[in-house]
């Protein structure tokens, strides 16, 4: 059976829990729905983040981010969704979540949400 996308977040045992030291997971490839036109959204996110006792592992965090393509959502919200899933899931010392949307309708937008 082929892979199907899910918003289920796998975390992780930390290997290193004892040392603060940053994450980076990015990807182009991120597709949502503009909820006002239906017309598809794409962005790329770049999740950053100093890890506690969990890391997240990154089929399922392919899998979540896949599982946005036919979510019709603002790029605001959506942006947040993702933080606070993730947070929710890693109970991270620090992240942020920073999407960079493609121009639409000549706007290019960028929305960058953190935890301290």
């Amino acid at each position: 059976m082929p892979t199907q996308p899910s918003r289920e977040l796998e975390a992780i045992p930390n290997p290193h829990p004892g040392r603060d030291y940053e994450v980076r997971c990015s990807t182009p490839e991120f597709t949502c729905i503009c909820p006002r036109t239906g017309q598809p959204d794409f962005a790329t996110v770049t999740i950053t983040y100093v890890p506690g006792e969990s890391i997240v592992e990154l089929k399922s965090l392919k899998l979540y981010l896949w599982s946005y393509r036919n979510d019709g959502a603002f790029h605001e919200d959506v942006t947040n969704r993702i933080l606070d899933d993730l947070v929710a899931a890693l109970a991270p010392r620090r992240m942020t979540v920073l999407t960079e949307w493609l121009v639409r309708g000549g706007i290019h937008t960028s929305v960058e949400a953190s935890i301290p």
